[in-house]
């Protein structure tokens, strides 16, 4: 008896599914797959990478959202003491350059940073007093000072930072990495998402998008881990289910896809189909992945107490650390908090504390199990902020609006010059005036990292072939080891 006489139609099929969805289907639909298959696109081959020896296996994305302030972290410009409460010149920073939030405003005074700034390590790398314990490993980043943007806005300039582009629908950087590289594991996802709220609570709204594979096949999405419960829906096996219950299940599903398959040719329906064993093996997988049990008590002490609470910033870097044991390939911190209008002395410290240990504790982790040299590190948000106060500048508070054209980032780890400071931005904080980085730069150089040229990952579609740096992008050779 053939399959589709044994369970009846396609409809028959679905609902069967929905029905049996409590297992492996819902996790496999909702957390992995995120659309129907039968709307992907034919699958393109991507050429083969890497194009030459990668200096990273792996990247860890520490993106914190809403836009740190450079100037009170890392571009230290002493001599805006002097011109506190002055009015920014136009010529440094011209009305048309403003945002719609302080189009109201009569002045714009120059708010220096309130925080002490010293040298640290041998390489001499400024840090605001705010990052102690990022200080204690400053010999280890490529601190990058000129980077800029386009966007002044957090949802363009958030998804530009993701996708190399402003408007939404292309894919995210960890879904061209899995394009473009695939998984050293088959029992993790290639590439894997977390998220965490900033003590600050000044989030921005982040979307599926952000991880998302746009017009790629869906199997090259990131896997969202939840930041409560399970970090996978239906991870655990329903009461009364056994595993081999499930097994025969997916076996099932897996002849009646593979029998659509032969009749109709889509190939969303593979696709389909290994995404649903990758859900399985999740199952295995997963628990093992997030039981800390096995963590010395040092491991805690270095991460810190907020380490063992699901949902916290320390906890998801630790898991990121277990995660690239594993070998996947990408794994992605969002850290929502740093949108910093007003109040910044009550906000900024707050969204450092939530941050700066673990930050310095993933650096010496993997550094202490030799994984830092092949596991790219990177820091940083969408955009800068602004010199110039907005909100009432007075002794003890002062705010800061969107500033695109310069901000800072940093790398670690993976092929990058440790220690070094790299491009500069006039006295104040505005402009870059030394070694400027694009955003399409920084992407082709992450690539580079990882092995592969980012004019040669292209993807087809509509007509044209795409990249993340679409027709721009040039590697930073300085910062290159």
């Amino acid at each position: 008896m053939d399959i589709d006489t044994e369970l009846g139609s396609e409809l028959n099929r679905r609902a069967f599914l929905g029905r049996a969805a409590a297992g492996v289907g819902a996790m496999a639909l909702t957390s992995l797959l995120g659309q129907d298959s039968h709307a992907i696109p034919a699958l393109a081959k991507a050429p083969p990478f890497p194009n030459f020896a990668p200096k990273a296996r792996r990247m860890i994305y520490l993106f914190q959202s809403g836009g740190p302030s450079q100037m009170d972290l890392f571009d230290y410009k002493p001599g805006l003491n002097d011109r506190r409460g002055q009015e920014v010149p136009t010529s440094i920073y011209p009305d048309e350059r403003k945002t719609t939030m302080t189009s109201g405003y009569d002045n714009f005074p120059v708010a220096p940073s309130m925080y002490e700034f010293k040298q640290h390590g041998e390489s001499g790398i400024w840090m605001s007093e705010l990052l102690p314990n990022l200080a204690q490993v400053a010999d280890e980043l490529c601190v990058i000072k000129s980077v800029h943007t386009e966007a002044i806005n957090h949802d363009p300039a958030i998804t530009f930072l993701q996708s190399g582009s402003q408007i939404p629908g292309r894919p995210s950087l960890g879904a061209w990495l899995s394009y473009g590289l695939g998984s050293d594991n088959e029992n993790l996802p290639a590439f894997v998402a977390m998220s965490s709220q900033g003590s600050a609570r000044e989030g921005q709204p982040l979307y599926d998008r952000l991880w998302g594979s746009g017009f790629l096949p869906v199997k090259y999405q990131g896997v969202k881990f939840r930041n409560q419960g399970d970090p996978v829906l239906d991870i655990s096996d329903p009461p009364g289910v056994s595993q081999e219950t499930r097994r025969d299940l997916l076996d099932l599903v897996g002849r009646m896809n593979q029998h659509r398959f032969e009749e109709v040719g889509n190939p969303g329906i593979e696709t389909r189909i290994s995404q649903y064993e990758l859900a399985y093996r999740m199952q295995m997988s997963v628990p093992d992945l997030t039981d800390f049990s096995d963590e010395p008590e040092s491991t805690f002490e270095l991460y810190g107490a907020d380490a063992r609470t699901p949902g916290t910033y320390a906890y998801n870097c630790l898991l990121a650390r277990r995660l690239a044991e594993r070998d996947v390939r990408f794994v992605q911190l969002f850290h929502m908090g740093w949108d910093h209008h007003v109040d910044i002395p009550i906000k900024l410290p707050k969204q450092c504390r939530d941050t700066d240990q673990a930050n310095a504790a993933l650096i010496i982790d993997l550094k202490r199990r030799g994984m830092l040299d092949d596991t790219l590190v990177v820091w940083g948000g969408e955009f800068g902020r602004t010199v110039y106060c907005q909100g009432k500048l007075t002794e003890s508070t002062y705010g800061r609006d969107h500033h695109p054209a310069c901000f800072t980032m940093w790398l670690a780890g993976g092929g990058v010059k440790p220690g070094i400071s790299y491009g500069a931005t006039d006295d104040f904080s505005t402009n870059v005036v030394e070694n400027p980085v694009h955003v399409h730069d920084l992407h082709a150089t992450l690539l580079h990292l990882l092995g592969i040229d980012h004019k040669k990952l292209t993807y087809q579609y509509q007509g044209r072939d795409f990249r993340l740096t679409d027709v721009h992008g040039k590697l930073i050779h300085d910062i290159l080891a």
